[in-house]
Formats: structure tokens, C-alpha cells, sequence
């Protein structure tokens, strides 16, 4: 299926936005030569806007945390794991994300996974991601402790340490907001 980059033209009122509640489970994935792999994503409907995050995504009717882990880190990286790969949960947090055309609140549980460097493909990516999805990298500890880059989730560099750290899981990351476009916290949000 091709990315259609229309979908993404039309102007929404901010204030119009759909508002979606979902659960999502992510994997901060550490190869043996001590690095993250992150995506770099952005919002088609704000020019300029972009930031790092860990694989994963929304966990399908039916799956557990872990099978979405699976299948999230497959789909996006192409690497084949198993639940015994996975370790924690290392970390929750209840996440808003503002984008142009929506509203996502997510409740996230974060996973880490010890893996051999590998060469990653996107074959496996959504269409929403193979427009979104800008490119892919292997961060060292002191590049992502030196970037001014937006990362996803706030304190990723923290939440890395932290996966070294087994006895003081899972750690609550609380409700932040991430957003390209603000979510106006007056506002009404719909009964869960």
C-alpha cells in the first residue's frame, strides 16, 4: 500500500480534533555496542516538527503488553523477538500526545530488550509511518545525553539508566503532554 501524503493537507481546527483513548506498549531496544535505536517522527500537518522515539505503538484487541512489544518492534524494525527477549515492565506513564489532526491519550508501559547490532527495515511500517517515520538511527548514551533534539518520552535518557537499574521497577512516569499542537487541558475530555 503507498502513503497517501493527502491525507495530511487538510486543516483541522485544534479545537475539532478527535479525541482517542488507547493502551501501547514500547521497547527501549539496546544493542550490544550500547546504543537505542530511535525513529524520528513528525506530524505531516506541522512543518518542522519532529522528534525521537522508541518502537511501538498502540497493543491490538487481544494482544497482552508483551505480544504488542513483539510485534511492534518486527513490524518496525524488522527484527524477530519473543516475549523472553523482554524485560520489566521498566516504566508506565499515562501520555497525551496534540497532534494537528488528533488527540491520542495513551497508557504506556515501557519494556527493554538486549539485542546483537543489527541493520534495520521499515518494510513492516503502517502507511501512517512510512509518512511520518523520517528516518531511523543507533544513538550512543553520550549523543543522546549531548542532543537538543526532542525526544519521546521526556527523561528518555533517564528511563535508559534506568533499565540498568531492575530492582526499582516499574517506575511511573506520571501524565505528560507531548504535543505539536498543544491540547487545551480547560477543555472538556470525553468519559474513559
Amino acid at each position: 500500500m503507498t502513503a497517501d501524503p493527502d491525507r495530511f493537507t487538510a486543516q483541522i481546527d485544534p479545537a475539532d480534533r478527535e479525541y482517542k483513548t488507547r493502551r501501547g506498549a514500547r521497547v527501549l531496544l539496546i544493542d550490544d555496542l550500547d546504543r537505542i535505536l530511535l525513529f524520528e517522527d513528525s506530524d505531516p500537518m506541522v512543518p518542522g516538527s519532529r522528534w525521537w522515539l522508541t518502537p511501538g505503538g498502540g497493543i491490538d484487541p487481544g494482544e497482552t503488553e508483551l505480544q504488542a512489544a513483539v510485534r511492534e518492534v518486527e513490524e518496525e524494525t524488522g527484527l524477530t523477538i519473543t516475549a523472553a527477549d523482554l524485560r520489566g515492565p521498566v516504566a508506565t506513564q499515562v501520555v497525551v500526545h496534540g497532534f494537528a489532526d488528533v488527540i491520542i491519550e495513551q497508557e504506556e508501559v515501557f519494556f527493554v530488550a538486549r539485542v546483537r547490532a543489527f541493520q534495520v527495515s521499515t518494510a513492516g511500517h503502517t502507511v501512517e509511518e512510512q509518512i511520518t517515520m523520517l528516518r531511523h538511527r543507533w544513538w550512543p548514551r553520550h549523543e543522546l545525553e549531548a542532543t537538543d533534539d526532542w525526544l519521546w518520552p521526556d527523561g528518555l535518557v533517564e528511563l535508559w539508566a534506568l533499565a540498568e537499574r531492575p530492582d526499582e521497577w516499574p517506575v511511573d512516569l506520571g501524565r505528560p503532554e507531548q504535543s505539536t499542537v498543544p491540547v487545551d487541558t480547560n477543555a472538556e475530555r470525553p468519559a474513559r
